[in-house]
């Protein structure tokens, strides 16, 4: 094993606690639900970054590249001041959702550009202007702009014209769990000198201003020599930190030190209890207050300030180091050393899990994918029934606010968040995506993710998952079982482990889940399901998580397809537990005959008969339901009717005979209801190597729905699926109810509409995560019908391939968004020139949520590595298949 697999199996194994610190820091805790104790729910008003410098958090702390603790009891990130700026620099700056044209967006450029599963080496890259950060012009522009225009970003300001930014990387290399040497390197990349306030910062979380204030922790400096100071940390709990910052002749750092509480008197117009407050070390640098500083030199919250003259084009480097034992020479011969052996043991580590040809852009592409899946691994701390009850010291009380009805989910956890500005809280069908790309690197954080999000503290008692932080009642995909058996299939593969204990722990509580899905969002008890929005945003006519304004409601061809593929997850998840406990047969019974049911009904809704495929157009389609009894197809061409691909399994022969009581129930179900298999793959024609298939499509249905997304007029995009056909571009889908109209049409790019607050689209751009599933159904179908069965790909072309060269082309396609093309291009970056043309800016890559349906380009949240970071799975997955 590789060093990091040796660290990683010492923390599997309690042996030594590496990943005890780690890259927790949020990047925005302003503006979440968490923080927001208004009475009208409106969270980005409440707390907004404005409030941020000044006003101490209930249950969080965020910071620029950054790290914690894993309770984050202790913080260290990095802050700037470059003179010119009206606030000192030591949070990330973005709009709110009702300040963007196109909803909340961050507005900075940082990159994530390693990380090792156990953090034991990280680095991260942050520009930062010369000239003062253009708060108000980037808000103003985007207010002014309407949804079918452009966001307007931190580039279009003009501010890095003329190279006039730094440079600031940050890494992390530990030398034990407890002991990490911090390196940051700030660069002029412009051509004149400049100066610049560099101000690493150590804080503790304020845990005392809501209760109990009798552990209240200290920061305080000690004696040391000239050549350095030293800030010690004492925590109750945690125990004794140190930081040692270097010095040297020409860079003597002071530290400033304050206390991490409100700032009462600016906020509110109310006496501070302190002089001492959140922003103290602000006012100190930008209001010259000398008063705001404590000169005591002790507090919550100090700063090292390290003020430099760094020249044009130059690299200046400061070194500090965190530990919980004293150090008598902290920067001494081991400081480099440990640095240059924690980068090459991730070298070693990453080329262990990618060890196929591929080329040093893949290879790039895939690590900063790794890296970014790490970063955004986020400390999430919501203990709801204090919150929606409020604190001893500070009752607030709201019993109809936002969900109160889940005051049992108490998280004190490190999860992985599909974005840790734009989306800092976690989302469960983003979470099992997530779990894909990590259980290549670090099965056991994969498998802790699905197994805590099934637990009791966060599942409801009546069986739901809670799907994300502004709305836990709101229902995603259910797609768990999925990510349970790839995680389970990968480590297996990978590492030679089939976790068996997972797999059982995390499907007895699926089974609840499941139970709660066909008791609350099968309407009329005939396998046909509702759902909600499913995470599709705005892909339908009507917001499917409300009630529909014609009244009524609608079957949908996604959410019940996603049953069906939920009910072979678990069918397949029970095979393989009953292959060590025959009890697991009459379960995987259970789940193949509902699939039956299921499949059934996608074709035919009991005695109403309408169709849910519809046979003329070749495609599956959402029905409406109305109150009058009418109800029709809503013929909108959209992934909704590509789901139906994704409910696809086979059974192998070998294990239909170690399971002799499986195969009589499936052969009895075969033989005796012979209407339940008519819409189903055919059961008794065995397919290669005597593989069986169920699946909702079979080859004639199958066949239609790929010509339609397999079209380059449709679906089929140089880079992808697209979530919407582009046969809507010129055929907008109109319906017209009750003296209202409705329409959808192709909208490959940012939406331009509020559905949903504008910020995610499903009327064309391509999703990772839709597009993953694709590949995979593919691959399946590949596995049952063999090189013979063909399709042309494209549509219309004449070139006919198997399913599996199909699904190798569609990965080429995904990754190709990152990768160069010949023009020397990334699609990602469309005609943003830095990114194409300025090698300080060419090779770090953005990870966005989603990406335009024609040319690529990336939008939405940009650092969205989360599902996106599905592209480090597809690339390793080329290189081993190429």
């Amino acid at each position: 094993m590789t060093e990091e697999e040796l660290r990683l199996a010492a923390d599997r194994e309690r042996q030594a606690h590496w990943r005890k610190w780690g890259s927790y820091l949020s990047d925005r805790q302003w503006g979440t639900v968490r923080e927001d104790y208004s009475k009208d729910g409106e969270a980005w008003n409440y707390f907004p970054h404005d409030h941020a410098r000044s006003r101490a958090y209930r249950w969080g702390e965020d910071g620029i590249l950054g790290i914690s603790d894993n309770h984050q009891r202790l913080c260290f990130a990095i802050t700037l001041w470059n003179g010119e700026d009206s606030i000192i620099k030591e949070r990330l700056f973005g709009l709110t959702g009702q300040e963007g044209n196109h909803g909340e967006d961050v507005k900075e450029y940082y990159f994530y550009l390693d990380n090792t599963p156990t953090h034991s080496y990280m680095k991260a890259l942050y520009k930062y202007p010369h000239q003062a950060f253009p708060y108000a012009d980037l808000i103003r522009e985007n207010r002014n702009r309407d949804r079918n225009q452009p966001e307007y970003e931190l580039m279009d300001t003009g501010i890095f014209d003329g190279d006039r930014y730094f440079d600031v990387s940050v890494e992390y290399a530990k030398a034990s769990p407890t002991d990490i040497l911090i390196q940051i390197k700030v660069t002029n990349r412009g051509g004149q000198s400049q100066r610049l306030h560099l101000l690493p910062t150590l804080w503790f979380r304020n845990t005392w201003a809501w209760g109990d204030a009798s552990d209240k922790p200290q920061l305080k400096e000690i004696n040391a020599d000239g050549n350095m100071r030293i800030v010690d940390a004492q925590h109750s709990t945690l125990g004794n930190y140190w930081l040692y910052c270097n010095a040297s002749e020409q860079n003597i750092p002071s530290i400033l030190f304050t206390e991490n509480e409100t700032n009462y008197e600016r906020l509110f117009k109310v006496k501070n209890a302190s002089p001492y407050v959140k922003d103290g070390i602000n006012n100190y640098l930008v209001s010259d207050r000398h008063d705001a500083i404590n000169t005591e030199q002790v507090g919550t919250k100090a700063a090292v300030h390290y003020y430099l003259e760094i020249g044009a084009y130059e690299t200046k480097v400061i070194h500090l180091r965190l530990t919980n034992s004293q150090q008598p020479q902290p920067f001494g011969n081991d400081f480099a050393q440990i640095f240059q052996k924690r980068q090459q043991e991730a070298d070693e580590f990453y080329h262990r899990i990618t060890p196929f040809e591929i080329s040093e852009d893949e290879r790039n592409v895939q690590r900063q994918a790794f890296a970014g899946m790490l970063w955004s691994k986020q400390f999430y701390y919501y203990i709801v029934e204090e919150w929606v009850d409020g604190d001893p010291r500070y009752p607030s009380p709201r019993p109809n606010i936002r969900n109160h009805e889940w005051k049992h989910l108490f998280s004190d956890e490190i999860i992985s968040m599909p974005d840790k500005w734009e989306y800092p809280w976690f989302a469960a069908w983003d979470l099992a995506f997530h779990a894909i790309p990590l259980a290549v690197i670090d099965p056991a954080f994969a498998k802790l993710q699905l197994d805590r999000l099934t637990r009791e503290w966060f599942m409801h008692p009546n069986g739901q998952l809670p799907a994300y932080e502004w709305s836990f009642s709101d229902v995603n995909p259910p797609v768990h079982a999925w990510a349970t058996l790839r995680v389970y299939q990968i480590e297996r593969k990978m590492y030679g482990y089939g976790d068996q204990q997972f797999l059982e722990r995390v499907f007895q509580k699926l089974l609840l889940n499941f139970t709660w899905w066909v008791n609350r969002k099968d309407a009329e008890g005939k396998n046909v399901f509702q759902g909600g929005f499913l995470g599709l945003d705005n892909i339908g006519v009507f917001d499917r998580s409300k009630e529909l304004p014609t009244g009524g409601f609608i079957n949908q061809a996604d959410g019940t397809s996603w049953m069906g593929m939920y009910c072979l997850n678990m069918l397949a998840i029970a095979l393989e537990l009953a292959k060590t406990n025959s009890t697991y047969e009459d379960i995987a019974s259970k789940f193949f005959e509902h699939f039956l049911y299921i499949a059934d009904a996608m074709n035919g809704i009991g005695s109403t008969n309408v169709d849910l495929w519809n046979e003329e157009d070749g495609f599956y389609y959402d029905a409406l339901n109305l109150p009058d009894g009418r109800h029709f197809s809503l013929k909108v061409r959209s992934v909704v009717g590509l789901i139906p691909l994704f409910a696809i399994a086979t059974l192998e022969p070998d294990i239909l005979e170690k399971l002799p009581n499986f195969k009589r129930r499936m052969d009895w179900f075969i033989h005796n209801r012979p209407n339940l298999k008519e819409n189903v793959a055919c059961m008794e024609t065995k397919g290669m190597g005597a593989r069986r298939l169920l699946a909702i499509t079979y080859k004639d249905k199958l066949r239609k729905i790929l010509a339609k997304m397999l079209h380059e007029s449709e679906f089929l995009s140089p880079y992808g699926i697209r979530s919407i056909s582009r046969y809507h571009k010129d055929h907008p889908y109109i319906l017209k109810v009750n003296g209202h109209e409705y329409s959808v049409d192709y909208q490959p790019a940012e939406s331009n509409i509020s559905l949903f607050g504008g910020n995610s689209n499903w009327r064309g751009p391509i999703w990772f995560p839709i597009n993953y599933l694709i590949i995979e159904s593919l691959q399946k179908f590949h596995y049952y019908l063999g090189d013979d069965f063909k399709v042309e790909f494209p549509t219309g072309s004449g070139q006919e391939m198997n399913l599996w060269q199909v699904a190798s082309e569609l990965s080429k396609r995904l990754t190709g968004i990152f990768l160069e093309e010949a023009s020397g291009d990334r699609p990602v970056y469309g005609n943003i020139k830095s990114f194409q043309n300025d090698p300080h800016w060419h090779d770090l890559i953005l990870f966005h949520e989603y990406f335009h349906g024609d040319n690529g380009a990336g939008i939405g949240a940009s650092h969205q590595t989360g599902w996106t970071g599905l592209v480090a799975k597809l690339i390793l997955q080329c290189g081993e298949y190429q």
